[in-house]
């Protein structure tokens, strides 16, 4: 299984995110089928706002960047996305990478080959707030039009992986085996939820009646989505 991995962070043997996404890691691939991209290293910069991308993505001031990130996620058979809480949400620098893809939600030009990937987003506190920060990525994740999501969120009473107990790491390593075994159980081929394909043919309603973005549009009638083709 090919894995693509975006860590909100360039912390490594500290943090609980890259620790437990390691322990996934191993479980669910070979290491030499795992690229990493480290955040905000790999992506530094905000969006600018520019509106380049809903004509052309590649005309993004950041596509630099990018273009690395977004070719490993579209070769893989598995995106990984880690979070540790700020301020009960994602990093500033997540939101500053999923913001490049807004071009990529259902309403405007989704690619088809997210329609066939899964995702697990992983997310740790020292006290609270997974929920909401999971929410933010699975957002993203199901306009993205990923058929299948899977969450990790788990509070880990430790300012570190250090200070983590040894009790907690041994119940949190049972509990990502567990996850782990029904991702690998999960057999192909890869079809979406209801709710992504409902917000498909929504959005298809959208564009073959209103027409917004004639950028959108071409885009669409080029997959042949306004007519009887679908990217499932």
């Amino acid at each position: 299984m090919k894995i693509t991995v975006i860590y909100a962070t360039q912390r490594k043997l500290k943090s609980s995110t890259y620790n437990i996404a390691q322990r996934f890691i191993q479980n669910l691939s070979e290491k030499d089928s795992v690229r990493e991209f480290f955040l905000p290293k790999d992506m530094p910069n905000f969006c600018s706002g520019c509106w380049n991308c809903f004509t052309d993505y590649r005309n993004c001031p950041d596509y630099g960047y990018l273009k690395p990130i977004l070719e490993s996620m579209l070769e893989a058979d598995m995106l990984i996305f880690t979070a540790p809480v700020y301020v009960y949400h994602v990093p500033g620098q997540v939101k500053a990478f999923l913001d490049h893809f807004g071009y990529q939600w259902m309403a405007h030009q989704p690619r088809k080959e997210m329609f066939h990937k899964q995702v697990l987003l992983i997310s740790t506190a020292a006290g609270a707030g997974t929920r909401s920060t999971l929410r933010d990525l699975k957002d993203s994740m199901t306009f993205w039009g990923i058929s299948r999501i899977y969450t990790f969120g788990r509070s880990v009473y430790g300012s570190d992986w250090d200070t983590v107990a040894d009790e907690r790491k041994a119940k949190l390593q049972k509990e990502i085996d567990r996850l782990s075994a029904k991702i690998k159980g999960k057999r192909r081929p890869i079809t979406p939820s209801l709710k992504v394909k409902a917000l498909f043919y929504s959005m298809r309603f959208m564009h073959k009646k209103f027409k917004f973005n004639p950028a959108d549009v071409r885009y669409w009638e080029s997959l042949g989505w306004l007519e009887k083709e679908r990217p499932w």
